[in-house]
């Protein structure tokens, strides 16, 4: 089977920075045409604004996807400029603290629909565009499209202050697993990468208010470092392409082998 993406149509959330922008580029760079989807116009802007002004593999699409509406006119866009969606990375998510034991905190609220609902409702939409186009196609394809969720190791280990976090990324978890079933028989494959100790945008900023939670973390990640968003672009592209034909509802963990360790020595970040 072959890594290639060649040609295909990716939407990516999150890629005016960080892991979700790496996705993207290295897409764009392995030949396929690529929707960049952030909140932050400007960031995204300034990333990509001269390449998606010009005719070519790369359009920015900047909008709330709480917001139904906006998922609604994303996949239009998309439809527009590239004539069809193969691939979605659901990479946009958020970090926050918050405090466990105060029943006022809505942190789990505001978290799970920002990074589960959110990706679950742009992949029950996308989902439903590429199988309509399934439908319409004279060769009745067996591979109609896949759609890879980025998790945290935060589903599994946890602090009592990333309750709400902990909590959106199982939910996450168990959402790729649920959909992976319910699409199967659709030719949809959808899986996860979970990850520990990846330099995102969240973590730079931590790293910048705490200067001795980046010793903390690579002393205790038995790889002894802390991964860039580079090293996790090729898992997700392993998982775009045929290559991974059979592999669908699976959580792939990239961290450094953190998560094998006792917890109370593998502190999340």
């Amino acid at each position: 089977m072959s890594l290639i993406i060649s040609g295909k149509t990716a939407i990516v959330t999150g890629a005016a920075a960080g892991i979700g922008l790496a996705v993207a580029r290295h897409f764009v760079d392995k030949g396929a045409n690529v929707m960049f989807v952030d909140m932050d116009e400007e960031r995204l802007a300034d990333q990509i604004g001269e390449e998606a002004r010009a005719e070519g593999p790369v359009r920015m699409f900047a909008g709330d996807l709480r917001e139904k509406l906006t998922i609604t006119n994303l996949l239009s866009a998309t439809m527009d400029a590239f004539d069809r969606v193969d691939i979605l990375v659901n990479a946009s998510r958020q970090v926050a603290l918050s405090d466990p034991l105060c029943p006022e905190e809505d942190a789990v609220e505001t978290l799970l629909q920002q990074n589960m609902l959110t990706s679950l409702r742009l992949t029950q939409l996308t989902a439903k565009r590429m199988i309509a186009r399934a439908e319409k196609s004279d060769e009745k394809p067996t591979q109609v499209g896949s759609i890879i969720n980025l998790s945290s190791i935060a589903a599994i280990r946890t602090q009592p202050e990333l309750l709400a976090y902990s909590i959106s990324c199982a939910a996450v978890e168990q959402m790729t697993r649920s959909m992976a079933v319910a699409l199967a028989s659709k030719g949809i494959r959808v899986n996860a990468v979970s990850f520990g100790s990846v330099m995102s945008a969240s973590l730079q900023t931590a790293l910048k208010d705490s200067p001795a939670m980046r010793a903390q973390i690579t002393e205790r990640t038995p790889m002894k470092r802390i991964a860039s968003p580079a090293e996790i672009v090729e898992t997700v592209q392993f998982l775009a392409s045929d290559a991974a034909a059979f592999m669908t509802g699976q959580v792939v963990t990239l961290d450094g082998g953190r998560s094998l360790i006792d917890p109370a020595l593998a502190p999340v970040h």
